[in-house]
């Protein structure tokens, strides 16, 4: 996810996103052509898929706006890019499971409008425990505009085909709190595993071994042409992605 800042333009308020995945100051352009898109599936054959915004185990509780079959979507580039990805890990031992890769307006203007809802709070023991729901936008957990809407970001983890489960990341995807930062117990830049667990709330850990399984998937992601978020380690998005000013409103389904 990226942050949110608010651009002023002609007199008028844009929310537009910044961060490690978005282009600062940009005024997106919404469309629902979706001609320059793949079924995630049919460029990587081996992924997994585990569409948490299909069903009702996430942070909402129920099916996102927009989700309408249980499949994955991306830009052909970095669809392209990721089937390098999957190559890579799979000589490791391993294969990619995905979460989440486009995203629709739909689908974020839903997240925006449960996180206003402070009685919505169902899934609150699941993925924000240590948060009262009212931080959520100030903390910028939620905000108006997602860098997955542009087509080339993607939510995945790893499968270790050894065991037949997924690799041990130490904390669930969309967990709302720093144990999901790329540096929380270590440095991702060099991948020295610290134990430093100093910024958690709850005084929460993952082992060395959690901290080498999410290495290895920043690793292979940012070896085919993928960046990361410094506030989600299963969060990344292709440097050269091929719509930087632009978010997408079909929904996610099979392409035809």
């Amino acid at each position: 996810m990226c942050a949110a800042v608010v651009a002023i333009v002609s007199g008028a308020l844009l929310f537009t996103c910044c961060g490690n995945d978005d282009s600062p100051a940009a005024v997106v352009s919404p469309t629902d052509d979706s001609s320059q898109f793949v079924t995630l599936t049919d460029a990587v054959p081996d992924a997994i898929l585990e569409i948490r915004y299909f069903g009702t185990y996430n942070f909402v509780g129920q099916r996102i706006d927009g989700y309408l079959e249980p499949t994955a979507l991306l830009t052909k580039v970095a669809a392209d890019s990721l089937r390098a990805v999957s190559d890579d890990v799979k000589r490791q031992g391993y294969r990619l499971k995905v979460y989440d890769a486009y995203r629709p307006q739909k689908g974020v203007d839903h997240f925006v409008r449960w996180a206003a809802d402070l009685s919505a709070t169902e899934m609150k023991q699941y993925f924000y425990p240590d948060l009262d729901k009212s931080v959520l936008f100030e903390q910028e957990y939620i905000y108006e505009k997602s860098g997955h809407t542009r087509g080339s970001t993607i939510d995945l983890t790893l499968f270790d085909m050894a065991t037949e489960k997924e690799l041990d990341m130490g904390g669930t995807f969309d967990w709302f709190g720093p144990e999901s930062h790329p540096d929380f117990c270590g440095n991702p830049e060099t991948g020295e595993y610290t134990g430093d667990n100093s910024k958690s709330p709850a005084g929460r850990s993952i082992t060395a071994e959690q901290f080498k399984n999410r290495m290895t998937l920043r690793r292979a992601m940012l070896a085919h042409g993928f960046k990361p978020l410094d506030s989600e380690w299963w969060h990344f998005t292709l440097c050269d992605e091929p719509f930087p000013d632009t978010y997408f409103t079909f929904p996610v389904r099979q392409l035809k």
